[in-house]
């Protein structure tokens, strides 16, 4: 019996963890780990810390972001506050074309797809995610919604970092 109680405890501490955890994950400073940020062809996960700008995105069920063109200094850290104006879920994806065209794919593939990467912000009806990215190579790159039919209904967007 008493190995039954105390597996139960184990058990127990070890789920407040993980729910504690999870709760973290809306806070970027909380989840910014320099150690683990991957560059990508569009840049790196940002340091909240470190922004030196926050651009607020709208999405709507009109299929599109508003603003839909960025200009973004090279080198800069950016705050963006993606809210969720509409009624369906929506998500902002950074990436390049390609990329977002193959994730595309693959969500339409495999719509209960889950994944959270530092460069993607999914957020409910009427709610706003955060994403912090530093910019930290010039060119146009892209950012979309990937929700099933979103991406080919329109809801898209260009970075432009000079």
């Amino acid at each position: 019996m008493k190995s039954l109680t105390w597996t139960c405890a184990v058990a127990l501490l070890v789920s407040a963890g993980a729910v504690h955890a999870h709760g973290d994950k809306k806070d970027p400073a909380k989840l910014f780990d320099p150690a683990s940020a991957e560059q990508q062809p569009f840049g790196i996960a940002g340091d909240p810390k470190k922004a030196t700008r926050t651009m607020t995105i709208a999405m709507s069920d009109k299929m599109h972001f508003m603003p839909s063109v960025l200009t973004i200094r090279k080198g800069e850290t950016v705050r963006f506050v993606v809210r969720n104006e509409g009624n369906l879920l929506h998500e902002l994806v950074l990436g390049t074309e390609e990329e977002l065209t193959k994730h595309a794919e693959q969500m339409r593939k495999f719509p209960d797809m889950e994944h959270d990467e530092p460069h993607m912000v999914h957020v409910k009806p009427g709610n706003a995610g955060d994403l912090v990215w530093t910019f930290n190579r010039a060119g146009e790159f892209d950012f979309a919604c990937l929700v099933g039919g979103h991406y080919e209904a329109g809801m898209k967007g260009r970075i432009i970092v000079k």
